[in-house]
């Protein structure tokens, strides 16, 4: 048992340099003064109270939880019909809709945002099908909508793949007992499909609010730059205004903030498997 924990060393090492390491810097620039350097700093809160202070970025901060509830409301209400269809289907369907769903992924996000840009844009695509029904004439681009279709596009495939696995898995024999009972199948959905997929519902939630929250470039390439997310405030803070440690500070926030709901999300999981033992 020694020899394989043994193997473990590597990881652990290269998890220390590459998460670890990374990380307590962003903290230690946080807590920084502007301009001094790690070997000698003064300790101080001024980043975080600035944060905190100016209702400018509180006002950024709650358009990236809105937008982030938004994208995880709209991926739940797509993502669990189609990963229902999915886990009905026959093993060869699954398979073949699994892949078209997962295949996308394959290109890189980046490249599949930009593509939107000529989707959206006047004169797209999108806006020529609106134009039968006398819609053509609405801005498209730089808009709420385009990002926040954008972030839907992006992370949905997220929420599928976590619910379909859920119910996959799920117990089919439950579901056969029930319809000998007599229960409807809506009835049937709802007091045993939907409490055993609750583990796949929350684990999509999770994959799609955690990245919709800190995106950078969809508000960046679909907003034009109008929509300004936490994402954005941070990349302008690093790059462009080179504040560094305000930046850190916003950074911290933000990784406590997911660490208060991945914990959230735990406790919820723990919660539920305590029930279903009970």
């Amino acid at each position: 048992m020694k020899k394989f924990a043994r193997l473990a060393i590597p990881y652990i090492i290269w998890a220390a340099l590459m998460l670890v390491l990374p990380m307590a810097l962003i903290a230690l620039y946080s807590f920084m003064e502007h301009g001094n350097s790690i070997i000698s700093f003064s300790f101080t809160l001024e980043h975080y109270v600035k944060f905190f202070t100016d209702p400018d970025f509180l006002i950024i901060l709650w358009r990236s939880l809105l937008i982030a509830v938004k994208t995880t409301v709209i991926c739940l209400l797509i993502g669990y019909p189609v990963a229902y269809f999915i886990a009905r289907s026959s093993e060869r369907v699954q398979n073949l809709l699994v892949l078209c769903i997962t295949m996308p992924t394959w290109i890189n996000m980046l490249v599949r945002t930009y593509a939107w840009i000529g989707l959206l844009s006047e004169g797209g695509l999108v806006q020529q099908v609106l134009g039968i029904f006398g819609m053509g004439d609405k801005d498209l681009l730089y808009t709420e909508g385009a990002v926040l279709l954008g972030m839907v596009y992006n992370f949905v495939p997220f929420m599928i793949l976590q619910i379909n696995t859920s119910l996959c898995k799920m117990d089919h024999s439950l579901l056969e007992a029930s319809a000998d009972l007599g229960a409807s199948p809506a009835r049937t959905f709802m007091r045993v499909t939907l409490p055993l997929s609750i583990p796949g519902v929350i684990n999509g939630i999770t994959l799609v609010f955690l990245p919709a929250i800190s995106s950078f470039f969809i508000p960046k390439l679909l907003g034009g730059g109008q929509y300004f997310l936490i994402g954005n405030l941070i990349e302008n803070q690093f790059i462009t205004v080179g504040e560094w440690n305000f930046g850190s500070a916003i950074s911290m926030i933000m990784a406590v903030m997911m660490m208060v709901l991945m914990m959230a999300v735990k406790r919820v999981e723990e919660r539920n498997h305590a029930g279903k033992e009970d």
